[in-house]
């Protein structure tokens, strides 16, 4: 849990084998010093979570450069003998967030992270929501007013969805820098709020959740939060009559507490599930 991780490490995703085989040699340097039962690997996709699949434990069509057609598990599961359990970073984050975070009281919720490119995981019950795939809530179409913002949206595959309007490369491209480098009164951040209350909106008429929790490198911008909290209320008009919504939405619209070992522990969750079966 988040109080006594072993070890940890970090290292710059570069190729597919560079990346894979450091991942490998960390884990099994751990495995000398204590048995391990199963690993969790929280990742970026799109991702093939049918097991049924000749790619099962494959990123598909990611935009990353070199990664598309690429098996995760495989070479994970072959260098250490031992069960090895794949799902998005986001739908992992959302399991850690359940089990030690921001959502530990609620068993439908949605978890929103917003950095380079947006993602969301979705529990509903207790459970992860898988189907088709997995939720790829980042590639959300939402309204885009050209004559308010001309700016033409950085996804590659959809242009103005919503991750290529509101991500974090989308800030970089639309201003000319980094998120981090605007002054917290900067005109971006009621647009970027704008826009991500959008997103959000949709999300709550689909999924109807108890909870946002909002994770990610632009939400470190603390002055979002109740801009987008606003900007929700609005897009909403009223119908969605309830509490949480119309009296407590600083418990609604929350930020993530786990931060950067968010997808870490969302991982190891992935692995103790594989091994206890637990939820």
């Amino acid at each position: 849990g988040p109080d006594d991780l072993a070890a940890r490490v970090a290292f710059p995703t570069t190729t597919p084998a560079e990346t894979t085989a450091q991942a490998i040699a960390f884990l099994r340097e751990q495995a000398a010093a204590r048995p391990l039962a199963a690993v969790g690997i929280a990742s970026f996709g799109p991702l093939d979570l049918d097991p049924a699949s000749p790619t099962f434990g494959y990123l598909t069509t990611t935009p990353k450069p070199g990664w598309r057609q690429v098996d995760l598990v495989g070479p994970v599961r072959a260098a250490l003998g031992i069960p090895v359990v794949l799902d998005t970073d986001v739908n992992a984050a959302a399991l850690a967030e359940r089990r030690w975070g921001a959502a530990h009281d609620v068993d439908t919720f949605v978890y929103i992270t917003v950095g380079t490119g947006i993602g969301g995981g979705a529990m509903v019950a207790g459970r992860l929501i898988h189907g088709l795939l997995h939720p790829e809530m980042g590639h959300m179409r939402v309204p885009h007013d050209r004559a308010a913002d001309p700016f033409a949206g950085s996804c590659p595959f959809h242009g103005d969805c919503w991750e290529g309007l509101a991500a974090g490369s989308a800030i970089a491209a639309r201003w000319g820098t980094k998120g981090e480098h605007l002054p917290p009164d900067a005109a971006a951040w009621e647009l970027e709020a704008h826009y991500l209350a959008l997103g959000i909106t949709n999300i709550v008429c689909a999924l109807s959740p108890r909870r946002v929790v909002l994770g990610g490198g632009v939400m470190d911008q603390a002055q979002l939060f109740p801009l987008i909290r606003r900007e929700l209320l609005t897009l909403l008009n009223g119908y969605v009559q309830v509490p949480a919504i119309l009296e407590r939405m600083d418990e609604y619209i929350v930020p993530a507490t786990l931060r950067g070992n968010a997808g870490v522990l969302g991982a190891v969750a992935l692995a103790r599930q594989a091994v206890s079966g637990e939820r």
